[in-house]
């Protein structure tokens, strides 16, 4: 595949790796400044800021360009994206996390959800830990695991550093150097505590995860998630 890196920061340099060792050829790398022709790629991988994804990703749907974003923070205009890509029949992949991992750990949050939900002795949250240079909080991926919890339960919200409601799920969101990310759900009560986690290594598995989710968007028009791309239904 020809591949456009839109944001070509650390994460944009990881996937440039792994699709080269994938058999890929990258043939746009742009970090925000760069004059380009987005018809020149068969497939766009988009970790911008939030400020650019939404121009990133309209702009690939509108030239008939497969587009995967792992860009987190602009979620408010999602709906505007799946309205465009449903449009013009374009094909689009959002994921809060890539990681194979992740995606599993995603569908565990959401069974011990369903299985904690009568159990009202236990409080539920959510911690997650960053890299200083991460520039949103919550990550994309805590609040994914929120919403997994929210689906399955009776809470009603999550809300960052402070719980003010017993129906709301508390998120704390930690940042020190050189943490690629850690993820813990955590229910607790007067006797016992079930934590699930997932801790990553490094970049290499969301790299990998994005490109895979690439490859496998081709010849595809629609909107899905890595539940699509990993089968996990």
């Amino acid at each position: 595949m020809k591949i456009a890196l839109l944001g070509y920061g650390r994460m944009g340099k990881e996937i440039e790796k792994i699709a080269l060792q994938r058999g890929h050829e990258i043939v746009i790398k742009a970090s925000g400044k760069e004059v380009y022709d987005i018809t020149e790629a068969d497939v766009a991988i988009d970790f911008s800021v939030p400020s650019s994804a939404y121009n990133n990703i309209s702009n690939c749907i509108n030239n008939n360009v497969p587009v995967v974003s792992g860009t987190t923070g602009w979620l408010d205009q999602y709906n505007d994206v799946v309205s465009l890509c449903n449009e013009k029949k374009g094909a689009f992949i959002y994921g809060s996390n890539f990681s194979l991992g992740v995606n599993v750990f995603f569908e565990l949050n959401k069974q011990l959800a369903k299985m904690m939900s009568t159990l009202e002795q236990y409080n539920v949250a959510i911690e997650e830990i960053h890299h200083t240079k991460k520039l949103d909080a919550p990550s994309g991926t805590a609040i994914t695991l929120a919403e997994g919890i929210i689906e399955n339960t009776n809470k009603k919200a999550w809300e960052l550093d402070e719980k003010t409601s017993e129906e709301n799920i508390p998120i704390t969101a930690i940042r020190t150097p050189d943490v690629p990310g850690t993820h813990t759900v955590t229910y607790t009560s007067e006797v016992d505590t079930i934590d699930i986690k997932h801790t990553a290594h490094n970049r290499q598995g969301f790299a990998l995860g994005a490109v895979i989710a690439a490859e496998w968007l081709q010849n595809k028009t629609g909107v899905y998630t890595m539940k699509d791309v990993l089968n996990l239904g």
